[in-house]
């Protein structure tokens, strides 16, 4: 892929979103812009379908709305109501914990920024960079294995891990792309460019895409 093609192809992705295949985060920011529920929600789904992600954010959001009142609700509760996503009894206890961090030392406000995000423990660069750009509209780009594989193999971008796929699309991708970057490559590698056998006959941006990896497709 040339450097300039990805206008073209974000601009074809980008009408190419349904609701349906896009990040429960992502679809969340959509309703609403809760730095709190964006927060606590990208915690819940490391690791974790979508769709189990949203009933357990919204079950969760029954109890508390606010990390004092989250506090006040047990460990085994929470650890029951976010069943089954992954590691839910570690999540009930980082739950627990960013609200301490976030009353004590951000007055209960969502820190804006990733270095402060980073600072809580258990908060990666994924979610800082969701809750920055998502709940406050900063720029910032978060990468995923979809992110860091479709970046990789459009031929847009040579990484190896994730976070060198960030630092260099922070250097070549335009930054009017950059919040909604993972939306779009996200919902595009659930659809079509999957990592296993990618249905590259039905891809829309196939004209740009270097192809690097793919030794079966579909």
């Amino acid at each position: 892929m040339k450097d300039d093609q990805i206008n073209s192809a974000i601009k074809i992705l980008k009408k190419e979103l349904a609701v349906g295949t896009m990040p429960i985060v992502s679809h969340l920011a959509e309703n609403q812009r809760d730095p709190f529920v964006i927060l606590i929600s990208t915690l819940l789904s490391l690791r974790t379908k979508d769709e189990v992600t949203a009933v357990a954010t919204e079950r969760l959001f029954e109890l508390a709305t606010t990390p004092q009142e989250m506090l006040k609700v047990p460990l085994d509760k929470i650890a029951k109501v976010i069943y089954p996503v992954g590691f839910y009894r570690v999540k009930a206890q980082n739950i627990h914990h960013t609200c301490r961090e976030l009353i004590k030392r951000f007055a209960s406000r969502v820190p804006d920024t990733i270095d402060d995000l980073l600072s809580i423990k258990g908060v990666g660069r994924k979610t800082a960079n969701l809750v920055v750009s998502l709940a406050y509209g900063k720029d910032a780009i978060c990468v995923d294995t979809h992110v860091h594989r479709i970046s990789n193999r459009l031929g847009y971008v040579k990484t190896k891990t994730p976070d060198e796929t960030e630092f260099a699309l922070r250097k070549k991708l335009p930054r009017r792309h950059w919040i909604i970057y993972n939306t779009i490559m996200v919902a595009f590698g659930r659809k079509t460019c999957k990592p296993v056998s990618p249905l590259c006959s039905q891809c829309p941006v196939d004209q740009y895409c270097d192809q690097i990896g793919v030794t079966i497709k579909r």
